[in-house]
């Protein structure tokens, strides 16, 4: 009979924890540790994440509470000065590398996105996490603001991050993407990546196509080009453009020589009229219009995650202890995400998000709050014994 441990030790059982041991001693994150290891400092962040906490001393008084259940967790004790050492010193790379292992065995679970095409379908974004640039002066964004900027490659298949890079506020979205080499290795033929006005960078587009890599994105308004011809017949009443069209300014011209694909949609609420360009000749028009369309989830993940994971206070004020509670945060992502996959759970994952943040030290399986809602909750927690008065 399987001996139940905490909720707490039901998540950290998903975790790949000889690949973190391996990369514990890739990194060296151990060397002249008395007791304190990178296992024990990662339960304790994903804990500071599940419970909402953004205070050492919030965090050590939390789980001395619970005490008497650390032996399931691989834990042995917890003090400020010690966490607060190890945010500063031990290399933030282990939890990023934790991060990617556990992307490898999300996708063996992840279900396709909702097109009928089977192309892998990508939005690249980024977005800002703002800093007190007193408190943390090596994330200098303007004269008086400091700021990180987090870069994401977002994947439609199963909504999940397929990488991170975190760069400082000022790094323009279109450097990160040329230089990016973890972009090129997801970014297979046949792939199609969707981005917004701010990577229109000719040469970089010429690079994807070049690549078998199609994109769809919007035109400026400052684009100069000429119709070459046609490219098929117009039959979705919203659509009311579809041209093969090439560029005319010489500059220009030579980063991308080639003709591409301009839509012009409808949008049949406002009637704004939306142009994109593509280098797609395949899909439909409507096709093209819905796939930047649905470059809207990338920011429906960022709103999540700055709502729901604690990316915004930070334990320490150095840039490794900063990028060490992002990636350990963007670890229980990948978590609450292989969970609702393995389980088909009906619930949204910030449902799910609140039920294990209620119940994380509770003597219970995992698998017995997933069919409860938040008002059944109760039933699981542990009966608590009244007091007798003498």
């Amino acid at each position: 009979m399987r001996q139940i441990t905490t909720i707490m030790g039901e998540l950290l059982r998903i975790l790949p924890r000889y690949e973190f041991e391996k990369l514990e001693k890739q990194h060296r994150s151990n060397h002249y540790t008395k007791y304190y290891t990178g296992w024990q400092q990662l339960v304790t962040l994903l804990f500071a994440q599940i419970a909402g906490h953004d205070s050492l001393r919030a965090i050590q008084t939390s789980l001395g509470v619970h005490s008497n259940k650390w032996y399931h967790l691989g834990l042995e004790d917890i003090k400020r000065s010690t966490l607060s050492d190890a945010m500063k010193n031990r290399p933030y790379e282990i939890y990023e590398g934790l991060f990617y292992k556990l992307l490898d065995k999300c996708r063996s679970h992840t279900p396709n996105h909702r097109f009928e095409f089977t192309n892998p379908l990508y939005s690249m974004d980024a977005t800002v996490i703002n800093l007190c640039l007193s408190m943390f002066p090596w994330a200098k964004y303007r004269q008086l603001k400091g700021a990180i900027k987090l870069h994401y490659l977002y994947d439609h298949r199963g909504s999940l991050p397929s990488f991170i890079v975190m760069t400082d506020g000022k790094k323009s979205d279109i450097r990160v993407a040329k230089s990016e080499a973890k972009l090129d290795l997801h970014l297979l033929p046949d792939s199609i990546i969707s981005v917004d006005r701010a990577y229109i960078d000719f040469e970089w587009l010429y690079r994807l196509d070049q690549r078998k890599v199609w994109f769809v994105t919007r035109a400026k308004t400052s684009m100069q080009y000429r119709i070459v011809g046609q490219h098929q017949p117009i039959d979705h009443p919203l659509v009311t453009r579809d041209d093969e069209i090439e560029l005319i300014v010489e500059k220009t011209r030579k980063k991308y020589p080639k003709p591409f694909r301009l839509v012009c949609y409808t949008h049949p609420e406002t009637k704004k009229i939306y142009t994109f360009i593509t280098n797609n000749m395949k899909l439909p028009a409507s096709t093209i219009a819905a796939i930047y369309k649905s470059r809207w989830q990338i920011e429906l993940f960022f709103k999540w995650i700055k709502q729901n994971l604690k990316i915004k206070s930070f334990l320490g004020t150095s840039r490794n202890a900063v990028l060490s509670q992002i990636w350990v945060a963007m670890c229980y992502y990948l978590l609450l995400s292989y969970i609702k996959f393995q389980t088909k759970y009906s619930y949204s994952l910030q449902v799910l998000t609140r039920m294990i943040a209620s119940v994380i030290m509770e003597q219970r399986l995992l698998i017995d709050i997933l069919s409860l809602t938040e008002r059944s909750l109760k039933k699981v927690r542990d009966p608590v014994s009244q007091l007798s008065l003498f």
